[in-house]
């Protein structure tokens, strides 16, 4: 069964969820940049963590998207518009980004993953 979680309203980041993403990207090696008015971080142009309304979201293989759903039912797949989903994506909650290890563990095959990637080339 795919989780799907769908915002029908865009609302303003908590604070404290803005410091929390800022300060876990302190030591990593990537750019950064605004997506949908919400910080995002990028390695070699492509996103690979960022936050959306209140939750933090991660790209993933499809091997370890299906991992995490299955770890954690309350991970559901990043839809940031309806009937929108983006594909290797998923949200991250509350309850799962403050469990340090637990984020840490999955932000590290985040940017494994996504550093694997070629890098995205600029559009003229």
């Amino acid at each position: 069964m795919l989780n799907v979680l769908i915002f029908t309203e865009w609302k303003k980041s908590p604070p404290e969820l803005l410091d929390f993403i800022a300060e876990k990207m302190k030591n990593v090696d990537c750019g950064y940049r605004k997506i949908f008015g919400y910080p995002a971080y990028f390695i070699n142009g492509n996103m690979f963590t960022g936050v959306f309304a209140d939750k933090l979201f991660l790209r993933l293989s499809e091997e370890d998207i299906t991992k995490i759903m299955r770890d954690c039912k309350e991970i559901s797949t990043f839809e940031p518009m309806q009937g929108r989903p983006m594909k290797g994506y998923v949200f991250i909650p509350k309850s799962a980004y403050l469990n340090n290890a637990f984020f840490d563990e999955w932000l590290g095959k985040s940017i494994k993953f996504v550093s694997s990637l070629p890098a995205k080339q600029n559009k003229k």
